[in-house]
Order: C-alpha cells, then sequence, then structure tokens
C-alpha cells in the first residue's frame, strides 16, 4: 500500500489520479474528509482505506507491515496564517512522526518542501544541501517547510530511500477548493470568465515594468510524473527543486490565459496590497541541474500548452478534476 497525505487536496489528490492510470490502486488516502468542496477530488479514486489525518498513526501501527511507501503532502499551506504554532504541529511535528516510521518500518518517504523556503531570493534558488543554513523563509509556512528540510538532513537514522521537494508554483486541475491561496491562473480564469479582464500586480519596483514579476510556473501533472518517477526508477536521497527551470512573467501567463479562451486580452493592474508588498516575490526561478543529474530527463509541460490543457480540459467543463 501507498500512503497519500493531503489526498483530498491539490497535489495530493492529482497523485493519487496519476497513479490510478498508471494501474495502482492500493492506495491509502489520507486527510481531512469533511471539506464538501474537496468531495469530488477523492470520491473519484480507486482506493483501498480512506483515513481521518488525526487518526492516522494509529493506523499505521495497525497496518505497519503492508505500508510500502509514503508520498507526505499534506500541510497547511496558507501563507498569509502567522500562527506559528499551527505550522509547528502540522508542517513540522506531524512531518516528523511521518519520517520515524518510515525509519522504523524501512519504506521510501518523499514529501514536499516549498520555494517559499527561499524567502526573498537574494540567496539564489539553489537546492544544494550546503546552502540551507543561509535560507531566511519571510513566513511562519515557509518557516515550518524550511525547519524539516534542516531536521531531516540531520537526522542519523534515515529511510532507506527518501527526498523533499522544494514546489516552485504550482498550477492545474483539482485546486479549485483553495480559495485565495488557490494559483493565479485558476483566478485570473475567473475573472476572465466574469468580467473580461484580468488583474494583475502592479509593479513597485523600478527594475520590473508591470506584469514582468516572474515566477517558476510548473504544472502539477508534471510535479506528479517527478514524484512517480522517484518512487519508481528512484533518486539519490536528499531535497530537489521541482520546478521547470525557466521563470515567465505575468504577462506571459496572462496572454496564454486569453488564448485558451479564445479572447483578446484586456488586463488591468492593481496596487500589491500593502500587507505582503515588504515579502512579495519579484522573481523565482528553480536550479534543476541537481535533479536532472540524477536522472530525471522528461521535458517539462510549456506554460502556454500546461494552460491549453487546464482550460480546456479541467475548467471550461466546470470544473472536471483530474
Amino acid at each position: 500500500m501507498l500512503v497519500i497525505t493531503g489526498a483530498a487536496g491539490f497535489i495530493g489528490s492529482a497523485l493519487a489520479a496519476y497513479l490510478n492510470e498508471q494501474g495502482h490502486t492500493d492506495l491509502v488516502l489520507v486527510d481531512d474528509f469533511t471539506p464538501l468542496p474537496k468531495r469530488p477530488n477523492w470520491t473519484r479514486r480507486q482506493y483501498r482505506f480512506a483515513v481521518e489525518r488525526t487518526h492516522l498513526f494509529d493506523w499505521l501501527d495497525s497496518y505497519k507491515g503492508e505500508v510500502q511507501g509514503i508520498f507526505h503532502l499534506g500541510a497547511r499551506t496558507d501563507t498569509t496564517l502567522q500562527d506559528e504554532a499551527v505550522f509547528h504541529q502540522l508542517n513540522l511535528t506531524y512531518s516528523q512522526r511521518l519520517w520515524a516510521f518510515a525509519v522504523q518500518v524501512g519504506v521510501p518517504f518523499f514529501y514536499a518542501s516549498s520555494a517559499a523556503t527561499y524567502g526573498d531570493g537574494s540567496q539564489g534558488f539553489s537546492d544544494e544541501e550546503d546552502r540551507l543554513p543561509a535560507l531566511k523563509p519571510l513566513n511562519p509556512y515557509a518557516r515550518s517547510k524550511h525547519a524539516f528540510d534542516v531536521w531531516a538532513l540531520q537526522q542519523a537514522e534515515r529511510p532507506p530511500r527518501w527526498a523533499g521537494f522544494k514546489l516552485f508554483n504550482v498550477f492545474g486541475p483539482n485546486e479549485y477548493h483553495k480559495g485565495r491561496m488557490a494559483s493565479v491562473v485558476w483566478h485570473g480564469y475567473q475573472q476572465i470568465r466574469q468580467t473580461g479582464k484580468m488583474q494583475l500586480f502592479r509593479s513597485h519596483r523600478p527594475d520590473y515594468p508591470d506584469g514582468h514579476q516572474k515566477r517558476d510556473f510548473i504544472y502539477v501533472k508534471d510535479v506528479v510524473r517527478v514524484l512517480y518517477h522517484a518512487w519508481q526508477q528512484g533518486l539519490p536521497s536528499g531535497i530537489y527543486n521541482l520546478g521547470t527551470g525557466q521563470a515567465r512573467t505575468f504577462l506571459d501567463l496572462a496572454h496564454a490565459l486569453f488564448r485558451a479562451l479564445g479572447q483578446p486580452p484586456h488586463i488591468e493592474f492593481v496596487d500589491t496590497p500593502a500587507s505582503i508588498r515588504d515579502s512579495y516575490q519579484y522573481f523565482t526561478q528553480a536550479e534543476m541541474s541537481k535533479l536532472r543529474k540524477a536522472g530525471y530527463t522528461h521535458p517539462f509541460t510549456p506554460l502556454e500548452e500546461a494552460i491549453q490543457d487546464y482550460v480546456q480540459n479541467h475548467l471550461l467543463p466546470e470544473p472536471q478534476p483530474w
């Protein structure tokens, strides 16, 4: 059995969908399954057990002989929440307990870290592990992810195979329940459909024209292919960036959205909210040489193709989960 935490959420449910497509149905879906908006993400999947997040460790004690691997994708991801204790409990302590279980029973362990751990980007975006101490995350969510990365590398006892993935700007099907934390692609699509225009944040730096802020946008279908490769083909244990390696502007994204919808672009710039202006990232781009050298050679989907697939196959059908 493969355990997937966060299985009712965005990336976890996408991984379950991809595993089903590859013929794997002996899955254990772990999450808080009570929110009704998440139901389409997991009720369509083929799986063996659905386990409430708070009951997971009791369940693991009963079935530890059958677990073959863990994908830990569940986390509190709200970057605006300032309660350090919540993130410590859900993102750090919970992850440490899962790591300890993987060590105890000797199964592979793969988990989601975040590009938010890079802070303002002034230290670059290298995933070489000796660079970790220099990073300065800017919010409690990012600090909790960074704390687990650091903790994992300090452990003498480790799962037989493990990898943490610093996810950059992931978008795609199954994110519709995320509200304000959904991707710019999702929000832009909603704005265009409702108003015929899309809003982007105005630049507050003279070195970036409006709309030329850049992110490393990666399609969720590419993310889960990498996770699957890590389990099936293997990677040297460690921490990896997971982006495309190519930063694109928000204007590129907006034009791709309008094109996918067959509409002329109508873009409006609004001030970045003062509450996040000081911590706003103007540029992110994953250094991907480590993952490539580790043997992952599959190309990443170009932004325009990814948005076309997302819009035509998952959003216009109002919306269709993967």
